[in-house]
Protein backbone atom coordinates (compact mmCIF):
# COMPACT_ATOMS: atom_id res chain seq x y z
CA UNK A 1 0.00 0.00 0.00
CA UNK A 2 2.80 2.42 0.95
CA UNK A 3 4.55 1.79 -2.36
CA UNK A 4 1.35 2.52 -4.28
CA UNK A 5 0.90 5.77 -2.42
CA UNK A 6 4.45 6.80 -3.19
CA UNK A 7 3.96 6.06 -6.90
CA UNK A 8 0.81 8.14 -6.98
CA UNK A 9 2.29 11.10 -5.13
CA UNK A 10 3.32 14.13 -7.19
CA UNK A 11 6.58 15.78 -6.19
CA UNK A 12 6.16 19.50 -6.70
CA UNK A 13 9.31 21.64 -6.80
CA UNK A 14 9.38 24.33 -4.14
CA UNK A 15 9.25 27.27 -6.56
CA UNK A 16 6.58 25.61 -8.66
CA UNK A 17 4.27 25.52 -5.68
CA UNK A 18 3.00 28.95 -6.74
CA UNK A 19 1.47 27.25 -9.81
CA UNK A 20 -0.82 25.00 -7.78
CA UNK A 21 -4.55 25.60 -8.42
CA UNK A 22 -6.67 27.56 -5.99
CA UNK A 23 -4.08 30.04 -4.72
CA UNK A 24 -5.56 32.98 -6.70
CA UNK A 25 -2.08 34.18 -7.58
CA UNK A 26 -1.33 32.78 -11.06
CA UNK A 27 -3.91 35.03 -12.78
CA UNK A 28 -2.22 38.11 -11.35
CA UNK A 29 1.24 36.82 -12.34
CA UNK A 30 -0.15 36.47 -15.86
CA UNK A 31 -1.53 40.01 -15.73
CA UNK A 32 1.87 41.35 -14.67
CA UNK A 33 3.52 39.46 -17.52
CA UNK A 34 1.03 40.66 -20.13
CA UNK A 35 1.30 44.24 -18.87
CA UNK A 36 5.10 44.09 -19.01
CA UNK A 37 5.00 42.76 -22.60
CA UNK A 38 2.65 45.53 -23.76
CA UNK A 39 4.69 48.23 -22.04
CA UNK A 40 7.92 46.95 -23.56
CA UNK A 41 6.33 46.72 -27.00
CA UNK A 42 5.09 50.28 -26.81
CA UNK A 43 8.50 51.58 -25.74
CA UNK A 44 10.15 49.75 -28.63
CA UNK A 45 7.72 51.36 -31.11
CA UNK A 46 8.54 54.80 -29.74
CA UNK A 47 12.27 54.16 -29.40
CA UNK A 48 13.24 55.59 -32.81
CA UNK A 49 14.37 59.25 -32.84
CA UNK A 50 12.06 59.96 -35.77
CA UNK A 51 8.95 59.00 -33.80
CA UNK A 52 9.91 61.12 -30.81
CA UNK A 53 10.85 64.08 -33.05
CA UNK A 54 7.56 63.96 -34.94
CA UNK A 55 5.61 63.75 -31.71
CA UNK A 56 7.29 66.82 -30.21
CA UNK A 57 7.41 69.00 -33.34
CA UNK A 58 4.09 68.37 -35.01
CA UNK A 59 1.42 66.73 -32.85
CA UNK A 60 -1.20 67.28 -35.55
CA UNK A 61 0.69 65.22 -38.08
CA UNK A 62 1.71 62.58 -35.49
CA UNK A 63 1.59 59.11 -37.00
CA UNK A 64 -1.21 56.84 -35.85
CA UNK A 65 1.34 54.12 -35.05
CA UNK A 66 2.90 56.35 -32.42
CA UNK A 67 -0.47 57.09 -30.89
CA UNK A 68 -1.10 53.36 -30.74
CA UNK A 69 2.29 52.92 -29.11
CA UNK A 70 1.43 55.39 -26.37
CA UNK A 71 -1.88 53.66 -25.82
CA UNK A 72 -0.16 50.30 -25.57
CA UNK A 73 2.27 51.68 -22.99
CA UNK A 74 -0.59 53.16 -20.96
CA UNK A 75 -2.63 49.94 -21.01
CA UNK A 76 0.42 47.84 -20.26
CA UNK A 77 1.42 50.01 -17.32
CA UNK A 78 -2.09 49.90 -15.87
CA UNK A 79 -2.25 46.11 -16.23
CA UNK A 80 1.20 45.71 -14.68
CA UNK A 81 0.41 47.72 -11.55
CA UNK A 82 -3.04 46.17 -11.22
CA UNK A 83 -1.51 42.69 -11.38
CA UNK A 84 1.18 43.69 -8.89
CA UNK A 85 -1.43 45.01 -6.45
CA UNK A 86 -3.64 41.93 -6.74
CA UNK A 87 -0.66 39.59 -6.32
CA UNK A 88 0.36 41.27 -3.10
CA UNK A 89 -3.19 41.23 -1.76
CA UNK A 90 -3.49 37.52 -2.51
CA UNK A 91 -0.19 36.71 -0.84
CA UNK A 92 -1.05 38.79 2.20
CA UNK A 93 -4.40 37.10 2.42
CA UNK A 94 -2.77 33.66 2.29
CA UNK A 95 -0.15 34.58 4.87
CA UNK A 96 -2.41 36.22 7.39
CA UNK A 97 -5.59 34.21 7.04
CA UNK A 98 -7.57 37.27 8.11
CA UNK A 99 -9.89 39.81 6.61
CA UNK A 100 -8.38 41.46 3.59
CA UNK A 101 -6.79 44.83 4.00
CA UNK A 102 -5.41 47.09 1.36
CA UNK A 103 -1.79 46.63 0.37
CA UNK A 104 -0.99 50.09 1.69
CA UNK A 105 -2.60 49.33 5.05
CA UNK A 106 -0.84 45.99 5.34
CA UNK A 107 2.55 47.41 4.45
CA UNK A 108 2.11 50.37 6.79
CA UNK A 109 1.09 48.13 9.67
CA UNK A 110 3.95 45.73 9.12
CA UNK A 111 6.63 48.41 8.65
CA UNK A 112 5.39 50.47 11.59
CA UNK A 113 5.25 47.55 14.01
CA UNK A 114 8.59 46.13 12.87
CA UNK A 115 10.21 49.47 13.70
CA UNK A 116 8.56 49.62 17.13
CA UNK A 117 10.55 49.51 20.38
CA UNK A 118 12.02 46.27 21.69
CA UNK A 119 9.79 45.39 24.64
CA UNK A 120 10.34 42.71 27.26
CA UNK A 121 7.23 41.89 29.31
CA UNK A 122 7.85 39.93 32.52
CA UNK A 123 5.14 38.15 34.48
CA UNK A 124 2.65 35.35 34.21
CA UNK A 125 -1.01 34.44 34.57
CA UNK A 126 -3.83 36.41 33.02
CA UNK A 127 -2.13 39.72 33.80
CA UNK A 128 0.71 39.16 31.35
CA UNK A 129 -1.55 37.89 28.58
CA UNK A 130 -3.76 40.96 29.03
CA UNK A 131 -0.73 43.22 28.68
CA UNK A 132 0.45 41.46 25.54
CA UNK A 133 -2.89 42.03 23.82
CA UNK A 134 -2.28 45.75 24.16
CA UNK A 135 1.41 46.11 23.37
CA UNK A 136 1.20 44.03 20.19
CA UNK A 137 -0.52 47.09 18.68
CA UNK A 138 2.66 49.08 19.42
CA UNK A 139 5.39 46.78 18.18
CA UNK A 140 6.21 43.37 16.77
CA UNK A 141 9.44 43.29 18.77
CA UNK A 142 7.97 41.65 21.87
CA UNK A 143 9.56 39.11 24.20
CA UNK A 144 7.25 37.73 26.87
CA UNK A 145 9.17 36.20 29.80
CA UNK A 146 6.87 33.77 31.59
CA UNK A 147 7.18 32.24 35.05
CA UNK A 148 7.20 28.44 35.25
CA UNK A 149 6.33 27.92 38.90
CA UNK A 150 2.69 26.90 38.31
CA UNK A 151 1.77 23.61 39.98
CA UNK A 152 -2.03 23.73 39.99
CA UNK A 153 -4.84 22.69 37.64
CA UNK A 154 -4.10 21.21 34.24
CA UNK A 155 -0.53 22.58 34.20
CA UNK A 156 0.21 20.98 37.56
CA UNK A 157 -1.11 17.60 36.44
CA UNK A 158 0.97 17.62 33.25
CA UNK A 159 4.01 18.76 35.19
CA UNK A 160 3.61 15.98 37.74
CA UNK A 161 2.71 13.18 35.32
CA UNK A 162 4.93 13.99 32.33
CA UNK A 163 7.72 16.09 33.81
CA UNK A 164 7.19 19.05 31.46
CA UNK A 165 7.33 22.73 32.32
CA UNK A 166 3.84 24.00 33.21
CA UNK A 167 2.37 25.18 29.89
CA UNK A 168 -0.62 27.19 31.19
CA UNK A 169 0.85 30.71 31.34
CA UNK A 170 2.85 30.13 28.16
CA UNK A 171 -0.35 29.04 26.41
CA UNK A 172 -2.14 32.23 27.48
CA UNK A 173 0.67 34.42 26.11
CA UNK A 174 0.80 32.63 22.76
CA UNK A 175 -2.94 33.07 22.36
CA UNK A 176 -2.69 36.77 23.26
CA UNK A 177 0.01 37.43 20.66
CA UNK A 178 -1.69 35.52 17.84
CA UNK A 179 -3.02 37.50 14.86
CA UNK A 180 -6.36 35.72 14.96
CA UNK A 181 -6.57 36.25 18.69
CA UNK A 182 -10.24 35.39 19.30
CA UNK A 183 -10.19 32.07 17.44
CA UNK A 184 -6.84 30.96 18.85
CA UNK A 185 -7.88 31.90 22.36
CA UNK A 186 -11.08 29.88 22.08
CA UNK A 187 -9.14 26.90 20.77
CA UNK A 188 -6.25 27.10 23.21
CA UNK A 189 -8.48 27.82 26.21
CA UNK A 190 -10.96 25.08 25.44
CA UNK A 191 -11.21 22.69 28.39
CA UNK A 192 -12.38 19.15 28.04
CA UNK A 193 -15.42 18.61 30.26
CA UNK A 194 -15.58 14.85 29.92
CA UNK A 195 -13.24 11.98 29.22
CA UNK A 196 -11.10 9.96 31.54
CA UNK A 197 -7.70 11.62 31.74
CA UNK A 198 -8.84 14.53 29.55
CA UNK A 199 -11.34 16.22 31.85
CA UNK A 200 -9.99 19.53 33.15
CA UNK A 201 -7.18 19.79 30.62
CA UNK A 202 -7.10 22.64 28.12
CA UNK A 203 -6.38 21.95 24.46
CA UNK A 204 -3.51 24.46 24.49
CA UNK A 205 -1.78 22.69 27.38
CA UNK A 206 -2.01 19.33 25.60
CA UNK A 207 -0.87 20.89 22.33
CA UNK A 208 2.28 22.38 23.90
CA UNK A 209 2.99 19.23 25.87
CA UNK A 210 2.79 17.12 22.71
CA UNK A 211 5.08 19.53 20.85
CA UNK A 212 7.50 19.46 23.77
CA UNK A 213 7.69 15.68 23.46
CA UNK A 214 8.22 15.90 19.69
CA UNK A 215 10.81 18.70 19.68
CA UNK A 216 12.66 17.77 22.86
CA UNK A 217 12.13 20.85 25.04
CA UNK A 218 9.59 23.55 25.81
CA UNK A 219 11.53 26.37 24.13
CA UNK A 220 11.47 24.62 20.76
CA UNK A 221 7.84 23.61 21.32
CA UNK A 222 6.86 27.23 21.96
CA UNK A 223 8.83 28.39 18.91
CA UNK A 224 7.17 25.87 16.61
CA UNK A 225 3.68 26.60 17.93
CA UNK A 226 4.36 30.32 17.55
CA UNK A 227 5.26 29.78 13.90
CA UNK A 228 2.10 27.76 13.30
CA UNK A 229 -0.09 30.43 14.90
CA UNK A 230 1.79 33.43 13.38
CA UNK A 231 2.21 35.24 16.67
CA UNK A 232 3.76 38.67 16.95
CA UNK A 233 6.92 38.53 19.00
CA UNK A 234 8.01 35.50 21.00
CA UNK A 235 7.28 33.76 24.29
CA UNK A 236 10.07 32.41 26.51
CA UNK A 237 10.00 30.54 29.81
CA UNK A 238 12.17 32.26 32.41
CA UNK A 239 14.07 29.00 33.04
CA UNK A 240 14.11 25.39 31.90
CA UNK A 241 14.85 24.18 35.43
CA UNK A 242 12.14 22.38 37.39
CA UNK A 243 11.50 25.47 39.50
CA UNK A 244 9.04 25.28 42.38
CA UNK A 245 7.96 28.15 44.59
CA UNK A 246 8.03 28.30 48.35
CA UNK A 247 7.16 31.07 50.79
CA UNK A 248 8.28 31.87 54.31
CA UNK A 249 5.41 33.39 56.26
CA UNK A 250 5.85 35.96 58.99
CA UNK A 251 4.77 33.39 61.59
CA UNK A 252 7.66 31.15 60.55
CA UNK A 253 5.76 28.63 58.43
CA UNK A 254 7.22 27.43 55.13
CA UNK A 255 4.64 26.89 52.39
CA UNK A 256 5.60 24.78 49.40
CA UNK A 257 3.99 25.12 45.98
CA UNK A 258 2.56 28.07 44.08
CA UNK A 259 -1.05 26.96 44.42
CA UNK A 260 -0.69 26.49 48.21
CA UNK A 261 0.76 29.96 48.91
CA UNK A 262 -2.44 32.05 48.47
CA UNK A 263 -4.37 29.48 50.52
CA UNK A 264 -1.97 29.44 53.46
CA UNK A 265 -3.32 32.51 55.24
CA UNK A 266 -1.09 35.06 56.93
CA UNK A 267 1.48 37.50 55.55
CA UNK A 268 4.28 36.49 53.21
CA UNK A 269 7.73 37.40 54.51
CA UNK A 270 9.73 36.23 51.54
CA UNK A 271 9.45 34.08 48.45
CA UNK A 272 12.13 31.65 47.28
CA UNK A 273 12.63 28.86 44.77
CA UNK A 274 13.38 25.19 45.08
CA UNK A 275 16.10 24.60 44.01
CA UNK A 276 17.57 27.87 45.25
CA UNK A 277 19.70 28.51 42.17
CA UNK A 278 17.77 28.34 38.91
CA UNK A 279 19.52 29.15 35.66
CA UNK A 280 17.94 31.72 33.36
CA UNK A 281 17.28 30.91 29.74
CA UNK A 282 20.10 32.61 27.74
CA UNK A 283 17.61 34.04 25.22
CA UNK A 284 15.85 35.83 28.09
CA UNK A 285 19.05 37.53 29.25
CA UNK A 286 19.87 38.55 25.68
CA UNK A 287 16.38 40.01 25.19
CA UNK A 288 16.68 42.05 28.40
CA UNK A 289 20.08 43.41 27.33
CA UNK A 290 18.69 44.52 23.96
CA UNK A 291 15.39 45.89 25.31
CA UNK A 292 14.27 49.49 24.95
CA UNK A 293 11.43 49.01 27.43
CA UNK A 294 10.89 46.47 30.23
CA UNK A 295 7.41 46.00 31.68
CA UNK A 296 6.53 44.00 34.80
CA UNK A 297 3.03 43.05 35.83
CA UNK A 298 0.17 43.27 36.26
CA UNK A 299 -0.82 39.99 37.86
CA UNK A 300 -0.40 38.06 41.10
CA UNK A 301 2.56 39.75 42.79
CA UNK A 302 4.07 36.71 44.53
CA UNK A 303 3.05 33.91 42.18
CA UNK A 304 3.32 35.57 38.74
CA UNK A 305 5.67 38.58 38.77
CA UNK A 306 8.24 38.10 41.54
CA UNK A 307 9.09 34.44 40.64
CA UNK A 308 10.90 35.69 37.53
CA UNK A 309 13.05 38.03 39.64
CA UNK A 310 14.04 35.18 41.96
CA UNK A 311 16.27 33.96 39.13
CA UNK A 312 19.38 36.00 39.94
CA UNK A 313 20.56 36.33 36.34
CA UNK A 314 17.23 37.88 35.33
CA UNK A 315 17.13 40.28 38.30
CA UNK A 316 20.71 41.39 37.61
CA UNK A 317 20.09 41.81 33.89
CA UNK A 318 17.02 43.98 34.55
CA UNK A 319 18.91 46.09 37.12
CA UNK A 320 21.82 46.63 34.72
CA UNK A 321 19.66 47.27 31.67
CA UNK A 322 19.59 50.78 30.21
CA UNK A 323 15.99 50.23 29.09
CA UNK A 324 13.09 52.16 30.56
CA UNK A 325 11.44 50.03 33.25
CA UNK A 326 7.87 50.23 34.48
CA UNK A 327 5.65 48.13 36.72
CA UNK A 328 1.89 47.94 36.15
CA UNK A 329 0.41 47.83 39.64
CA UNK A 330 -2.69 45.76 40.36
CA UNK A 331 -5.95 47.64 40.83
CA UNK A 332 -7.23 45.41 43.62
CA UNK A 333 -5.48 43.50 46.39
CA UNK A 334 -5.37 39.71 46.22
CA UNK A 335 -6.39 37.70 49.24
CA UNK A 336 -3.60 35.50 50.51
CA UNK A 337 -0.90 37.43 48.66
CA UNK A 338 -1.30 41.18 48.98
CA UNK A 339 -3.78 41.75 51.82
CA UNK A 340 -3.73 45.45 52.85
CA UNK A 341 -1.00 46.20 50.30
CA UNK A 342 -0.59 49.74 48.99
CA UNK A 343 1.20 50.76 45.78
CA UNK A 344 4.42 51.25 47.77
CA UNK A 345 4.02 47.78 49.29
CA UNK A 346 3.91 46.24 45.81
CA UNK A 347 6.96 48.23 44.66
CA UNK A 348 9.00 47.45 47.78
CA UNK A 349 8.22 43.72 47.46
CA UNK A 350 9.61 43.76 43.91
CA UNK A 351 12.73 45.71 44.91
CA UNK A 352 13.45 43.57 47.97
CA UNK A 353 13.17 40.27 46.12
CA UNK A 354 15.22 41.52 43.16
CA UNK A 355 17.84 42.94 45.51
CA UNK A 356 18.10 46.26 43.68
CA UNK A 357 16.11 49.47 43.35
CA UNK A 358 17.38 49.81 39.76
CA UNK A 359 14.80 47.35 38.47
CA UNK A 360 12.15 50.10 38.23
CA UNK A 361 11.92 53.65 36.92
CA UNK A 362 8.18 54.06 37.31
CA UNK A 363 4.96 52.41 38.44
CA UNK A 364 1.68 52.72 36.52
CA UNK A 365 -1.32 53.18 38.83
CA UNK A 366 -5.03 53.29 38.11
CA UNK A 367 -6.68 56.50 39.35
CA UNK A 368 -10.34 55.81 38.68
CA UNK A 369 -12.81 53.38 40.24
CA UNK A 370 -16.59 52.97 40.00
CA UNK A 371 -18.52 54.77 42.73
CA UNK A 372 -19.79 51.43 43.98
CA UNK A 373 -17.70 48.30 43.97
CA UNK A 374 -19.29 44.88 43.79
CA UNK A 375 -19.76 43.46 47.30
CA UNK A 376 -18.21 40.27 45.93
CA UNK A 377 -14.76 41.82 46.21
CA UNK A 378 -15.13 42.61 49.90
CA UNK A 379 -16.62 39.17 50.44
CA UNK A 380 -13.42 37.61 49.11
CA UNK A 381 -11.13 40.05 50.89
CA UNK A 382 -10.16 42.12 47.84
CA UNK A 383 -9.95 45.92 48.12
CA UNK A 384 -8.61 48.80 45.98
CA UNK A 385 -4.84 49.27 46.07
CA UNK A 386 -4.21 52.67 47.68
CA UNK A 387 -1.64 55.09 46.27
CA UNK A 388 0.50 56.21 49.25
CA UNK A 389 2.78 58.89 47.86
CA UNK A 390 4.49 59.47 51.22
CA UNK A 391 5.82 55.91 51.11
CA UNK A 392 6.61 56.01 47.41
CA UNK A 393 9.06 58.93 47.66
CA UNK A 394 11.83 56.95 49.45
CA UNK A 395 11.76 54.27 46.74
CA UNK A 396 12.83 56.72 44.02
CA UNK A 397 10.26 55.21 41.68
CA UNK A 398 8.14 57.69 39.74
CA UNK A 399 4.35 57.36 39.79
CA UNK A 400 2.38 57.44 36.55
CA UNK A 401 -1.40 57.56 36.90
CA UNK A 402 -4.31 57.15 34.51
CA UNK A 403 -7.73 55.65 33.98
CA UNK A 404 -6.81 52.04 33.24
CA UNK A 405 -10.22 50.42 33.75
CA UNK A 406 -12.07 48.31 31.25
CA UNK A 407 -15.30 50.30 31.20
CA UNK A 408 -17.62 47.57 29.92
CA UNK A 409 -16.58 45.15 32.64
CA UNK A 410 -16.72 47.79 35.38
CA UNK A 411 -20.39 48.38 34.48
CA UNK A 412 -20.98 44.75 35.43
CA UNK A 413 -19.19 45.18 38.73
CA UNK A 414 -15.90 43.67 37.54
CA UNK A 415 -12.59 45.48 37.99
CA UNK A 416 -10.20 44.70 35.14
CA UNK A 417 -7.39 46.47 33.36
CA UNK A 418 -8.15 47.67 29.84
CA UNK A 419 -5.31 46.37 27.71
CA UNK A 420 -5.77 49.24 25.24
CA UNK A 421 -5.52 51.88 27.98
CA UNK A 422 -2.60 50.20 29.73
CA UNK A 423 -0.63 49.87 26.49
CA UNK A 424 -1.38 53.48 25.50
CA UNK A 425 -0.37 54.82 28.94
CA UNK A 426 2.91 52.87 28.90
CA UNK A 427 3.74 53.97 25.36
CA UNK A 428 3.04 57.63 26.09
CA UNK A 429 5.22 57.45 29.20
CA UNK A 430 7.99 55.77 27.23
CA UNK A 431 7.87 58.43 24.49
CA UNK A 432 8.03 61.20 27.09
CA UNK A 433 11.12 59.59 28.60
CA UNK A 434 12.82 59.56 25.21
CA UNK A 435 11.92 63.21 24.58
CA UNK A 436 13.19 64.25 28.02
CA UNK A 437 16.43 62.36 27.39
CA UNK A 438 16.99 64.16 24.07
CA UNK A 439 16.13 67.52 25.66
CA UNK A 440 18.66 67.02 28.46
CA UNK A 441 21.54 66.13 26.13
Amino acid sequence: MKNMMKRNMINIPKDAGWLMPGLEVKRWFALIFFGSVLTTLGILILSTPRAIYNFLINIKSYASADVIALGVILVGTILFFKGWQKTNLSILDLRNGKEKETMLEALYRRKKLNKGPKIVAIGGGTGLSMLLKGIKSITNNITAVVTVGDDGGSSGRLREELGVLPPGDIRNCIAALADDEDLVTKLFQYRFKIGEGLKGHSFGNLFLTALCSITGDMVRAVKESSNVLSIRGRVLPSTLDNMKLAAEMEDGRIIHGESAIPEAGGKIKRLFTEPAECKALPEVIEAIKEADLIIMGPGSLYTSVIPNLLIKEIAQAVAQSKAKKIYVCNIMTQKGETDNYSVASHVNALINHAGSSNILDAVLVNNSLPTELSPTYAKYGSYPVVLDMENMTPTGVKVVTGNLLEEEESKNGLIRHSYHRVARAIYYWYRRQLKDKKRNK
